[in-house]
């Protein structure tokens, strides 16, 4: 018996192996996807076949195809739209619970990684993060239009992810997302009205263009997105240049057909891989709850609406104590039916009383008529401390715009992978809690305020000048402080004031306005039977009626528009025949704003900002900058301006003047700027020497402050007058032979009304020319002796001298380059000892008064560092002898003339007794000696003059160049000497 069942055992063991291995050799094929079959006896890997259906079909002409079956199958539904090498796709969820409440809870969700453009994010953690505002905008474009299709009750959740695949660059994904997001909700077993196309136009020199490529739209004056079923519209979104209503009209309805051209392909596809629609649960209200609460409701809220003195807030407290007491009611009855749907119930009937009275008589919730604007208030500059700011008011909303302005380097950088990368204007719109009475906690980002100030930011772009002409950037911050009604379209009003008080120099006014619909269709046909259009609408009639149609614009056309629209579609006649109310509208408010402020402010004030944009070197650039950015980062903490770098630019940006000018005085100071001849800058004392001090200044370059330039008194001592460290303004006065810059602070000092001592004066009188009297001394202009050399006393201002701005612009010598040639050159002494020459041949009665009035002319030489061309080698004395008698009639004039006389015979003295060639190491003023001709230089000669001293000659004109040659001799006399002790010859030409 034992055998025999396990024989049975084994027999059955054996019929079940076999029926496993038949049963694994069969191929299984489902709907969508088969299993290879396995010959082997060893394990292999199978191979899976995905089923995927494809639509291609051609728009524009550029070649789309829908794909579905790849992917993301999990999915309620999943499409790939593909355009060239942009994919986009799309995936539609829904909740498996039912959840209690009175609304939709659709999410979109738009997402831009950055792999779709081959690029690691760079962040810190190397990886996207919270949305941006183009996806958050995006996904609101794809909101705005499938929403109205979900049917009425269906309150389930719903989550529709639009994710780029990748992207070329060429075409923007948001609409390809919206039309794949339409495919799936359609390939979806989620109950859905549509389908929907969309599509983008654009115009280009006034011929309109079916999706446009990126490139495109930078040439185009017009970015419309349109939306729509087979008949009706859905939603439509603009930015335009000024565009007029007629062209718009036009766009339109050129825009309509093409956007059909969608829904085609996603039918087929439907037809194809389509899931069959579930039975979900509709939320509906039973017509007995409907009646019950309109009975006990109607006549209360009927009187609430037809008295137009209620406020926004008196009327709502006055409709929620009708709730409550139709909720008491319900209560005592037991009604748990009717309290479920209380609240919803409430707001359908007000609706209906609200709309019926509108298509019906004509009249609105405020007593307005439908045309009718709401009363106005605008008021600029209403914070002065600001750069521009502005105050709006329509009706109980009210919106504060202000207005800052940056540098360009504060332009906001975008990371999206499509458009430019930077942004130089912004308008950030904020909606907080107490604009509407409200407790509420802020957040980040947030969708609502994200789209509103965003079409408010698309209206002001289209009238901003152009970057080159104001190159600021630019952010408005809009704050609702009150809000019953089209705050955005507030926003673009209020903020065209601000940016004109903040003197930017707009084209035009922009304003706008809110234009609302308020519609009888017929159940059966799904027509529109009645219908009210409604400008200026407050924010209940937003709430009760089917259309919120913002259309913003100047005088000469519409910048901005977005229409939301809350039943399954406007025709289209509709929203053309809402432009003309809309135009009307605009022009009243822009009257007012106008009469307010009409042109942009000049930027004169005190609070007004500065931009300055200067060109440097990049190693300039790169010394301003500092390591990592050190040093341009302590300047801007040290002022509070902003400065940026570019190729080349600096600009600079400042609160106001006063901080601009301590801003460029440090750039100054690092960098330099151009080097001209009166320019005055600052710089700082690095040595002194027996002769002066070699300053730094103008980003790190030298010149030279003689001595005769510290003051306009005589300076024994230089250090008495300026140290070492010091920083000090000097004016450039030019250039002396060597190349060296020479500066001068007594040219930015104020004269003081002094008289100088007796020689002087009396040189300096001869000088000038008299008031009255004969016009003798006006010939001595052109003397050329070293008496004429000396300075002025006549003009007190601190001007520049007019000679020093004729020069071209210098090339600068370092202190060590100058103290090398001076020691190369062997002139030290020969400078020291320049101030205490003295005569060699003058009488014993008079040699004491000689030699007072010869030190005195010496040092007066010395100090000046204007020395007029020589037209004569001689002295004409018998010049300088004749001035007025008037002057000579006073004891001060007698004792000048004497001083004069005795300075001027020994001059002749010493003309008379250098006949013939001497040491030229014993050179004085007035000695003649023989030289030759070592070099002949552009500007002048320089002459052998022996005993290794080289003197100068400076050419009277260009054709002197040509009288002379190198190695010729000449006589030439001794007239001044330089500040480096160079002896400044003239050569004596025969009578």
């Amino acid at each position: 018996m034992a055998s025999v069942a396990i024989i049975r055992k084994n027999h059955i063991l054996s019929s079940l192996l076999r029926r496993r291995t038949l049963h694994s050799r069969r191929t299984i094929t489902t709907g969508r996807r088969s299993f290879a079959p396995s010959l082997s006896t060893s394990p292999v890997s199978r191979t899976k076949v995905l089923e995927t259906f494809r639509e291609e079909f051609e728009i524009g002409s550029r070649l789309m195809t829908l794909e579905t079956g790849k992917i993301a199958r999990f999915a309620n539904g999943a499409v790939v739209l593909a355009v060239d090498d942009t994919n986009v796709l799309s995936t539609v969820c829904s909740a498996k619970g039912d959840g209690v409440r009175d609304f939709l809870p659709l999410t979109v969700d738009y997402q831009e990684k950055q792999f779709a453009q081959g690029v690691i994010p760079g962040t810190y953690m190397r990886r996207e993060g919270a949305p941006k505002e183009r996806e958050l905008l995006c996904g609101r474009l794809i909101d705005r239009p499938i929403r109205p299709l979900f049917p009425a009750g269906f309150y389930h959740e719903v989550q529709v992810m639009a994710s780029v695949l990748s992207s070329d660059g060429k075409q923007d994904p948001d609409v390809m997302a919206a039309n794949a997001t339409s495919a799936a909700l359609m390939l979806s077993d989620i109950p859905w009205d549509g389908p929907i196309g969309m599509i983008r136009v654009g115009r280009i020199d006034g011929h309109l263009v079916v999706n446009p490529s990126m490139d495109e739209l930078n040439l185009s004056d017009l970015n419309l997105v349109y939306a729509c079923t087979r008949d009706k519209t859905m939603m439509i979104d603009v930015q335009a240049h000024e565009i007029s209503e007629k062209d718009l009209e036009a766009a339109f309805r050129f825009a309509h057909p093409e956007a059909v051209k969608f829904i085609e392909p996603q039918l087929k596809l439907a037809a194809k891989a389509g899931k069959q629609k579930k039975e979900y649960k509709l939320s509906l209200v039973s017509e007995r709850t409907m009646d019950k609460i309109r009975n006990l409701t109607e006549k209360p809220i009927e009187a609430i609406f037809t008295d137009p003195s209620y406020g926004k807030f008196e009327r709502g407290e006055a409709l929620d104590k009708i709730g409550q007491d139709v909720k008491g009611i319900l209560e005592e009855e037991g009604d748990e039916e009717s309290l479920k749907v209380l609240s919803k119930t409430v707001d359908t009937v007000r609706k209906q009383v609200v709309r019926r009275r509108i298509l019906n008589e004509g009249f609105r919730l405020d007593g307005r008529c439908l045309d009718e604007v709401r009363p106005l208030y605008c008021e600029a500059g209403n914070l002065p401390g600001l750069h521009g700011s502005a105050l709006f008011s329509r009706g109980d909303t009210q919106v504060l715009c202000t207005v800052t302005l940056g540098a360009p380097g504060d332009a906001q950088r975008l990371d999206s992978i499509v458009g430019p990368p930077t942004k130089r204007f912004m308008l950030h719109y904020s909606f907080p809690p107490y604009c509407i009475n409200e407790v509420g906690k802020r957040t980040g980002l947030n969708r609502r305020e994200v789209g509103h100030g965003t079409l408010a930011e698309k209206a002001l772009t289209a009238v901003l000048p152009p970057e080159l002409d104001f190159p600021y950037t630019v952010r408005i911050n809009s704050e609702v402080m009150g809000s019953d009604g089209s705050t955005s379209m507030a926003t673009v009003c209020g903020g065209s004031m601000a940016l004109m008080d903040a003197g930017t120099p707009l084209r035009d006014h922009v304003a706008g306005l809110s234009v609302g619909l308020v519609t009888e269709v017929d159940s059966s046909t799904d027509n529109v039977e009645q219908y009210r259009i409604l400008t200026d609408i407050l924010g209940l009639e937003d709430h009760l009626g089917d259309m919120d149609f913002k259309i913003a614009g100047t005088r000469n056309g519409i910048t901005a528009i977005q229409l939301d629209i809350k039943p399954a579609g406007v025709p289209l006649d509709i929203i053309c025949e809402s432009l003309e109310p809309a135009y009307k509208g605009r022009l009243q408010i822009l009257e007012h704003m106008e009469k307010e402020i009409s042109s942009a402010r000049t930027q004169d004030g005190r609070n007004s900002p500065r931009l300055v944009t200067l060109k440097y070197s990049n190693d300039d650039l790169r010394r301003l900058i500092g390591p990592l950015g050190a040093l341009k980062m302590k300047i801007e903490e040290e002022t509070g301006a902003r400065m940026s770098v570019s190729d080349g630019t600096l600009t600079i940006i400042a609160k106001n003047q006063s901080v601009m000018e301590k801003v460029l005085e440090k750039v100054d100071l690092i960098i330099g700027r151009a080097i001209e001849v009166g320019g005055v800058y600052k710089g700082i004392v690095t040595s002194i020497k027996e002769y002066g001090a070699f300053v730094e200044f103008n980003g790190g370059q030298h010149g030279l402050l003689h001595v005769s330039e510290l003051s306009h008194e005589p300076v024994s001592r230089i250090t008495d007058v300026i140290s070492v460290g010091q920083q000090l303004s000097l004016m450039c006065i030019g250039q002396d032979l060597r190349g060296n810059i020479k500066l001068s602070l007594k040219a930015t000092l104020p004269q003081k009304t002094k008289k100088y001592d007796a020689v002087e004066g009396s040189l300096n009188q001869s000088k000038q020319k008299p008031t009255h009297g004969k016009d003798s001394l006006s010939e001595q202009e052109d003397q050329t002796s070293t008496v004429k050399d000396l300075p002025e006393d006549t003009d007190l201002s601190t001007k520049p001298n007019p000679s020093y701005s004729s020069m071209s612009p210098i090339v600068i010598r370092s202190a060590v380059e100058c103290d090398e040639e001076e020691k190369s050159a062997g002139l030290g002494s020969n400078l020291k000892n320049n101030s205490n020459l003295k005569p060699q041949r003058a009488s014993k009665s008079k040699s004491s008064q000689v030699l007072k009035t010869l030190k005195s002319l010496s040092k007066f030489e010395l100090a000046s560092s204007k020395r007029p061309r020589i037209t004569k080698p001689y002295l004409r004395t018998e010049k300088r002898m004749s001035y007025d008698d008037n002057y000579a009639s006073s004891d001060e004039d007698k004792n000048e003339d004497e001083s004069k006389s005795a300075i001027l015979l020994y001059l002749e003295d010493q003309e008379r007794k250098v006949e013939g060639r001497i040491d030229a190491k014993k050179l004085k003023l007035g000695m003649k000696v023989t030289a030759k001709v070592l070099q002949i230089r552009s500007r002048g000669l320089v002459l052998d003059l022996g005993g290794g001293i080289h003197g100068m000659h400076r050419f009277e004109s260009d054709d002197s160049k040509q009288e002379f040659e190198v190695g010729n001799e000449v006589e030439a006399q001794c007239t001044s000497f330089t500040s480096k002790g160079v002896p400044v010859m003239s050569i004596i030409q025969d009578d």
